[in-house]
């Protein structure tokens, strides 16, 4: 791909990453599990629907500005959490914060940031949320909450999806090693976790919204509701965990007619573009998180390059409700997309 001196689109953040990280760490961050097969349909799924855009209906300055659990957005984007971040530039997990916070975006923080939970959380002033995995040691998962609540983090998300890791053939084949001082030597995850540790997050986490990340059916996301989530992230680990799961927004779309409004349904999978947040949103999303992009403009550019690739989808993503007929992010609704013809 040729590459103009200022990128026009995400993925053309992609190549100078690559060119700047090692080939095993950039194999870490853009590889999928097995033959990647969720990784590539990830992107796929979008092809499958096209908009029924409508207009004169005065929509050409259209308010991108929504609200997910009490937080305030810019724009319906959420910046995902990522292990190891600082693996793509030193300033890391600060850069990220600082650019998401700048864009009117929230930020998820990854877990792996445990020994800078404090300093990520007053990195920028507007709140961020914590991304969780239970440890088997449940007394450091209790003080890590006990931490994310003192330090002022709005809510919870719980990645369900780790009860092994995915295998990763790239990871094996460029010998890469997981940087185990970016986290605490008793931070090992547990994979006997099940519905009934969400009350325990819940009594650990007094106040806190809690969203259950790793949704894929219907079933689970009323089972999430049953038991307390305050919110679902339909995500199937941005292709890195299970091969062949579904692609994000082919679970959305059997997902949010099953919950009906009930709790926000957030989705993440192969977000690249402002197209594809609008679609997402009229499959049901109340946002999407997206985190490969966000990770090449800071191996790109630093906070700069975040920056950057925020700024990118928003003007994409305020353009494509204009051309749509969406004056409000409340009227991207469901009979704005159809499958495309065959």
């Amino acid at each position: 791909m040729d590459v103009p001196a200022q990128p026009l689109t995400v993925d053309e953040y992609e190549p100078i990453a690559k060119e700047r990280l090692s080939p095993d760490v950039y194999g870490f961050f853009a590889g999928g599990a097995g033959d990647e097969r969720t990784l590539l349909a990830n992107r796929d799924a979008f092809d499958r629907w096209v908009f029924r855009p409508r207009y004169l209906r005065g929509a050409g300055d259209p308010d991108p500005r929504t609200s997910v659990l009490g937080a305030s957005l810019g724009f319906p984007l959420v910046v995902a959490p990522w292990a190891f971040a600082r693996m793509a530039h030193p300033d890391g997990e600060m850069a990220l914060r600082r650019a998401a916070a700048d864009a009117g975006c929230l930020m998820v923080v990854s877990s792996t940031s445990y020994d800078l939970l404090e300093d990520v959380a007053a990195a920028a002033a507007t709140p961020a949320w914590w991304q969780l995995y239970l440890a088997t040691d449940r007394g450091f998962s209790a003080d890590m909450l006990a931490r994310v609540v003192g330090a002022g983090f709005g809510a919870i998300v719980w990645t369900v999806d780790l009860p092994a890791f995915g295998l990763r053939h790239r990871d094996t084949r460029t010998g890469f090693q997981m940087p185990m001082g970016l986290r605490g030597d008793d931070y090992e995850y547990d994979p006997m976790i099940a519905w009934e540790d969400l009350a325990w997050i819940r009594d650990h986490a007094p106040g806190l919204p809690v969203l259950v990340k790793g949704i894929l059916t219907a079933d689970d996301a009323l089972r999430a509701i049953e038991h307390g989530a305050s919110g679902i992230v339909v995500s199937n680990h941005g292709g890195r965990q299970l091969d062949a799961a579904p692609a994000g927004l082919d679970a959305l779309a059997e997902i949010a007619p099953a919950v009906q409004g009930r709790i926000p349904v957030l989705m993440d999978g192969g977000v690249r573009r402002g197209t594809d947040i609008v679609m997402a949103m009229a499959l049901g999303a109340s946002a999407v998180l997206t985190a490969r992009p966000t990770i090449w403009g800071l191996a790109a550019d630093g906070e700069a390059g975040v920056s950057a690739v925020l700024r990118i989808l928003r003007d994409e993503f305020i353009n494509t409700m204009a051309l749509t007929g969406c004056r409000t992010v409340a009227e991207i609704t469901r009979e704005l997309v159809a499958p495309a013809p065959r």
